[in-house]
């Protein structure tokens, strides 16, 4: 029996969507929509002093303006603590993770990476990082588009931090408990994310969940080489009208538009590309300069 294709979206509300991230809505809606799958929005809501108010209803707006249709109700992770909580829990309860109080200018003179200070310390949790003993280390995975990808040993060997010191869940631990229950089968995203990729398969093997495959797109960057980010002021793409902006993606995506298609519908536009979509057009670099980079003043 054959699984059905299942991906997703996953932003963070810490600002409206840019042109960064609507190729990655894109690449991930056409990925899906070309298999015949379903295509999940997940608002990743993890850490509240880098998110804007109103973000999430604005993203949700915006994706909606350009097209996007999405199969399932949409997931926010500030309603999913309990799920994470009592994951951290088993494992502290194993002995599979632990408490940690080494701040980031010991790891720095360390030479960046935690080597393990705190490990057989059976510290409490006050002022405490929660890290997973890393019991399957991953030195390298396999990208659809990219071929095999290397991680740095020493990275792939550290115990990662799993819940903040300041309480909040880490990153990691959430985007995979979040796959898993949502039924991903492939995470198509941008290349700023291949980094964390080996700590994400690592989990899947420490909750011997099956794993996902990974696809990651290039990297809108702007003219410094600096990646498009909420953080790095990248303007928000117009809801007001999305056709230029989509048709824009759609080329940095590598497709090659027909003369007359800024004639037709939004929704023929994404149709044809859902029908065109082929992973052998994407462009084979990580990083691609975007003239979509110049905040609005």
């Amino acid at each position: 029996m054959t699984t059905q294709y299942i991906g997703r979206f996953a932003p963070s509300p810490s600002g409206p969507l840019h042109f960064g991230s609507l190729v990655a809505a894109l690449g991930s809606y056409l990925q899906a929509k070309s298999q015949q799958g379903k295509w999940l929005v997940r608002i990743e809501d993890l850490d509240p002093p880098r998110e804007i108010a109103g973000a999430s209803s604005l993203i949700i707006q915006t994706l909606e303006a350009y097209g996007f249709e999405w199969d399932d109700d949409i997931i926010y992770q500030s309603q999913r603590h309990d799920i994470y909580q009592s994951q951290i829990n088993q494992w502290v309860d194993k002995g599979d993770a632990y408490f940690c109080q080494c701040t980031r200018k010991q790891i720095k003179e360390d030479g960046g990476f935690y080597l393990g200070h705190c490990k057989h310390k059976h510290l409490s949790e006050k002022n405490a990082s929660v890290r997973l003993v890393m019991q399957h280390p991953v030195e390298s995975f396999y990208d659809i588009k990219h071929g095999t990808i290397h991680i740095p040993t020493q990275l792939a060997q550290e115990d990662f931090i799993i819940k903040r010191r300041d309480g909040l869940f880490a990153y990691n631990l959430a985007v995979v408990l979040d796959d898993i229950d949502q039924g991903i089968t492939e995470v198509v995203r941008g290349a700023d994310l291949i980094e964390p990729t080996g700590r994400q398969i690592s989990l899947y093997r420490q909750l011997n969940a099956r794993e996902v495959s990974y696809l990651h797109l290039p990297l809108a960057v702007d003219e410094l080489g600096n990646k498009l980010s909420k953080q790095n002021y990248a303007p928000a793409i117009d809801n007001s009208n999305p056709i230029p902006t989509l048709l824009e993606a759609l080329k940095f995506l590598g497709f090659v538009l027909p003369r007359d298609i800024e004639t037709v519908t939004l929704n023929e536009i994404l149709q044809w590309a859902i029908k065109n979509w082929q992973l052998k057009q994407l462009p084979t670099g990580l990083e691609i300069t975007t003239p979509f980079s110049k905040p609005t003043i």
